[in-house]
């Protein structure tokens, strides 16, 4: 059984830098060398099984490498400019590994040293290195500090990771680090209210529309007729790979017909979440769109496939908060949605909690947690492994079918 997540990692624009890939053969692994090599060696099998644009999206890919992963060369299976070759910290930098890692440099390859403590032991790999990972949770800011003010001005990328918070991120930008990796993005930057420009209330007030208990579709397509950005999205959208149709669309009231009530809740409920999310990093619509994908296929699984809908869509709004930079509670009062998922995304109970809370444990590759979520919902623990990666290529295809410039 394989389990496999991937993490961000942003630079200081906020952009997408990159995906770490992080894989366990199963729930149970522990991570000493020879799981570690196990992992590591099967990510490359599980990546070229599913195909490496699905997990990264074109994006370039931070692989761990063991000391025996690395002598054996298996990181040369995979093109250079898409890999970057993650040197774990308990591996002892001795003749062989540093003479594996000249190979890989003259090779075009990309060296990062994860876990990076300042050590003369070191100085050869930091002379080969091109990023330097440090971990905010296990070193102090003096040291963060003293790493970047060091290694810096020699042209090497220093990576602040576990940033977990706005705050965090803030202090290692101002210190000098140039690329991020953890969920601070998913964290509101200032909790009090601001105005919304008029073009983000009329989706607004579309995603009101989209989880009200009463759907009016004939006043949705009116509503959608006069947003011309939308209707473009909309059409994109159904003429896309990610819908699947035969023919083409040329007119919203078609549209509405073929879509549904359900699939147009969702959707419309998808396109408002990411043109409230203009300006924000581009990934902060990427997790709950993953999110929402991997609770709604979930459903099945644990016994409630007539919540599929609902559970997408506490998928969505799992971040809401980040996207408005106003409290949760605020923007639910605002929102006609079921109470199961105000009592998940504001109590944190629940069933719907419990399959959020599998949903971030996943893609934050916390497996312990994943396997006591899994074992305390009932489902099939091979198939969860599954609906990840499903969850993953189906929002990458449908970010590039609703995304459009929109004019505010």
């Amino acid at each position: 059984m394989k389990y496999l997540a991937r993490q961000p990692i942003l630079n200081r624009a906020r952009e997408l830098f990159a995906y770490e890939l992080l894989f366990r053969n199963s729930l149970q692994n522990s991570c000493d060398g020879l799981n570690l090599e196990l992992a590591s060696t099967s990510v490359i099998d599980t990546s070229f099984l599913i195909g490496l644009e699905k997990i990264t999206a074109g994006h370039r890919m931070f692989i761990n490498c063991p000391r025996d992963f690395l002598l054996r060369d298996y990181i040369s299976l995979f093109p250079p400019n898409l890999v970057v070759v993650e040197i774990l910290e308990n591996i002892k930098p001795d003749r062989e590994v540093i003479e594996a890692c000249k190979r890989l440099k003259q090779a075009g390859y990309t060296i990062a040293l994860d876990d990076f403590v300042d050590s003369p032991d070191w100085a050869p790999l930091v002379a080969l290195a091109d990023i330097l990972k440090v971990d905010f949770r296990l070193t102090g800011r003096t040291e963060q500090q003293a790493i970047v003010s060091r290694y810096a001005r020699k042209n090497i990328l220093m990576l602040a990771e576990k940033v977990e918070t706005q705050e965090v991120f803030a202090a290692a930008m101002q210190m000098g680090y140039s690329l991020f990796q953890g969920y601070f993005f998913c964290r509101p930057e200032m909790m009090q209210h601001r105005g919304l420009p008029s073009f983000k209330l009329a989706y607004l007030e579309l995603l009101q529309a989209a989880t009200a208990p009463e759907f009016d579709i004939q006043q949705l397509a009116s509503s959608i007729k006069h947003e011309a950005s939308l209707t473009f999205r909309l059409l994109r959208y159904l003429n896309s790979a990610a819908f699947g149709l035969r023919s083409e669309i040329h007119s919203v009231a078609h549209a509405l017909s073929l879509l549904g009530e359900r699939e147009l809740r969702k959707w419309i409920a998808v396109v408002s979440v990411g043109v409230l999310a203009d300006g924000k990093p581009d990934e902060l619509m990427t997790v709950p769109l993953v999110r929402g994908r991997f609770c709604e296929m979930l459903a099945p699984l644990a016994g409630m496939p007539a919540h599929a809908n609902d559970l997408f869509l506490m998928g969505l709004l799992s971040v809401m908060d980040a996207v408005l930079d106003q409290p949760l509670d605020s923007i639910l009062a605002e929102l006609p949605v079921r109470a199961e998922i105000k009592d998940a995304l504001q109590a944190r109970k629940g069933l719907y909690w419990q399959l959020l809370e599998l949903a971030t444990a996943h893609e934050r590759a916390d497996w312990e947690k994943v396997s006591v979520l899994v074992s305390a919902t009932g489902m099939n623990e091979e198939q969860v492994s599954t609906l990840y990666i499903s969850a993953v290529d189906w929002s990458t295809a449908l970010r590039r079918s609703v995304r459009v410039p929109v004019a505010g």
